[in-house]
């Protein structure tokens, strides 16, 4: 029988593939999503230094939040981020999806971050 691969390792797989072309520079760092099914986690990384530069995440937003899963907490942590990011000096960035289909919570979160001022 043939070795089937769980959903986390496809995502994976497809992560490793999109960062070989998907990089982030300190001039325009890269956005990364990473999603559970009860938080959403966004980072600005700068690859050339391996250095996080603003992050933000449904745990640091409890008290604005009701539940870390959904499309809301996933936009309240995109205008997060953009705001940290703003305040950091950071206007463009580069968006890795993070190996996750573009619709739903990552949708949500990229398009709050755009509204809050991101450029990607």
């Amino acid at each position: 029988m043939a070795n089937k691969l769980s959903k986390n390792q496809i995502r994976q797989r497809r992560h490793v593939r999109v960062r070989r072309k998907v990089s982030g520079t300190p001039e325009c760092p890269r956005l990364n999503v990473f999603r559970s099914l009860s938080h959403i986690y966004a980072q600005i990384i700068d690859d050339t230094t391996g250095r996080t530069l603003v992050s933000a995440s449904t745990l640091e937003l409890k008290s604005e939040i009701a539940h870390g899963g959904n499309i809301d907490a996933a936009k309240a942590v995109g205008k997060r981020v953009a705001e940290k990011a703003i305040d950091a000096g950071i206007k463009d960035v580069v968006f890795d999806r993070g190996g996750y289909p573009y619709h739903g919570r990552v949708q949500a979160l990229a398009d709050a971050a755009r509204e809050a001022g991101l450029n990607f």
